[in-house]
């Protein structure tokens, strides 16, 4: 299989009505932004009516309410148009587990497949900034000085700014390690290795590049 450069994907995020699609929790807002050869070139947002009312708890937590929603299309219609928004590009989320279970869920219900893989930017922020006080979003967002306009858990927003702490973590492995280059695929076996062995792991890898 070819290897992807890791500067060019899709960064998403969702909001949803709960914690796992396991026990019934529907996304209720998708944002992501598409990132080519290092730049942010194109965004998407939707919000998207689950079908039933949401709690009190995700209102006050996302700011989006159940009145935002009932004029908002159904799922399906929105996970079809973010299914073409993607296409075939490897896809990166911040605590990409959540992200994922309810990128796979919505898209079975539309019988949506995607060809790219998923990665994670916490996982490795982890490995890169492990001066870091935690590795919440929000943190890492004033540890590296991000652009934000504030705003958190509404998808777009929190698209945008792990896109930056993506590109962010792609200008230090340049500047501290010598990876002009990496691919998606480094990255991905990067989160494997343990915090001690990041500099040994990266170094072989600066000699190529």
């Amino acid at each position: 299989m070819p290897q992807s450069a890791a500067n060019t994907l899709v960064v998403l995020d969702f909001e949803t009505t709960g914690l796992s699609p396991n026990q019934g929790d529907r996304a209720i807002e998708i944002g992501a932004v598409l990132i080519e050869d290092g730049v942010i070139t194109q965004r998407f947002s939707e919000l998207m009516n689950p079908g039933f009312k949401i709690s009190r708890f995700i209102e006050d937590y996302t700011g989006i309410s159940n009145q935002m929603l009932s004029d908002a299309p159904p799922c399906d219609e929105v996970m079809a148009r973010f299914a073409r928004f993607i296409a075939n590009h490897n896809l990166v989320a911040h605590n990409a587990a959540f992200d994922q279970r309810f990128l796979d869920a919505e898209f079975a219900k539309i019988r949506h497949r995607y060809l790219g893989q998923f990665g994670c930017s916490l996982l490795v922020a982890r490995r890169l900034y492990q001066a870091a006080p935690n590795h919440q979003l929000g943190t890492l967002v004033r540890y590296k000085q991000l652009p934000t306009d504030g705003t958190f858990h509404r998808a777009l927003a929190d698209a945008e700014m792990t896109g930056h702490l993506w590109l962010a973590m792609l200008a230090d492995l340049k500047h501290d390690f010598g990876l002009c280059s990496p691919t998606f695929e480094l990255l991905q076996k990067l989160t494997k290795k343990s915090k001690a062995d990041v500099p040994r792991f990266l170094s072989q890898y600066a000699v190529k590049a």
